[in-house]
């Protein structure tokens, strides 16, 4: 008997963006840290050059597609645990963001791995346009709405 793969729609996308996003977010709540605040950190920590709190946001804002409030709220939350401190009219993550982004990467990396073992490179090749297509189709929706 031959079963056919279900087509992608965003049924699909959803459901496995949400099941991936849960295995993080269950080791995110063991280091007390939320999904937010986790992308927030990360974005300050990997920036290629230091970011205002503004630049930041924007940055984050792209990708989350969360309230700005909310955003700046994350942000204040960072600084107040000392993972993120201003450096100037800058912002920087500390000693003790990296070492939590590393935790939590280390606990997260044998997840992921097993979560994405076996899958053929050409069918993540294709995945991958799909998805990015997805990606600049809805941005370009989301901005007509908010425009």
């Amino acid at each position: 008997m031959t079963t056919t793969a279900p087509s992608a729609d965003a049924r699909a996308l959803g459901l496995a963006h949400y099941a991936a996003r849960g295995v993080l977010e269950h080791v995110l709540a063991r280091h007390g840290l939320t999904f937010q605040q986790q992308v927030v950190l990360r974005a300050a920590a990997t920036a290629d050059a230091p970011q205002t709190p503004d630049d930041l946001l924007t940055q984050v804002q792209g990708s989350l597609k969360a309230d700005p409030a909310d955003l700046r709220a994350t942000l204040d939350e960072l600084l107040a645990r000392q993972l993120l401190v201003e450096d100037g009219a800058h912002l920087r993550s500390t000693e003790a963001g990296h070492e939590l982004l590393a935790a939590v990467g280390a606990e997260t990396a044998p997840l992921s791995a097993r979560i994405w073992a076996g899958i053929p490179a050409e069918d993540l090749a294709a995945a991958g346009r799909v998805l990015a297509l997805v990606t600049e189709r809805a941005n370009t929706e989301l901005a007509a709405l908010t425009a």
